[in-house]
């Protein structure tokens, strides 16, 4: 048998394997939303600042300005976001419908994190957000 030791030892692939298990999590957790979490996470963005940016929400949401043209297109097709054009800037305002969502999409958000929680434990969850986030600016600047 070969050693498999290094899969443990690698960071590659402990955060994917971090990343699909909390991915699943989320998503069971969003599903009475019937949004993903990273679209419910987008429309809290918006609902909490009518009018911002694309370049905000991209930067914020740490997605591609493209990926993030394809996300506001389909919230944008289910009217629970809108875009205005002024000169250069697209600004995204949230819809009467979008914001009917907020309490259910702010619900999920507290499910996700108190499931996890629950798993890892409140520090230990803290410590390896903060961890996380540090670890990634760092890996992104490079």
């Amino acid at each position: 048998m070969a050693d498999e030791s290094f899969l443990h030892n690698c960071l590659f692939f402990t955060a994917n394997r971090l990343s699909r298990a909390i991915t699943k999590i989320a998503e069971e957790e969003f599903a009475v939303t019937g949004l993903t979490p990273m679209y419910g996470y987008l429309i809290r963005l918006v609902n909490g600042t009518p009018g911002i940016t694309q370049k905000e929400l991209s930067e914020k949401l740490s997605v591609t300005a493209s990926t993030l043209t394809r996300f506001i297109d389909k919230l944008e097709s289910r009217q629970l976001v809108e875009r205005q054009v002024h000169g250069k800037t697209v600004l995204v305002y949230p819809t009467p419908k979008g914001k009917e969502l907020e309490d259910v999409i702010r619900g999920a958000s507290k499910s996700l994190q108190a499931r996890y929680q629950a798993i890892l434990g409140i520090e230990a969850s803290t410590q390896l957000s903060i961890d996380t986030e540090i670890a990634s600016g760092k890996l992104g600047e490079n």
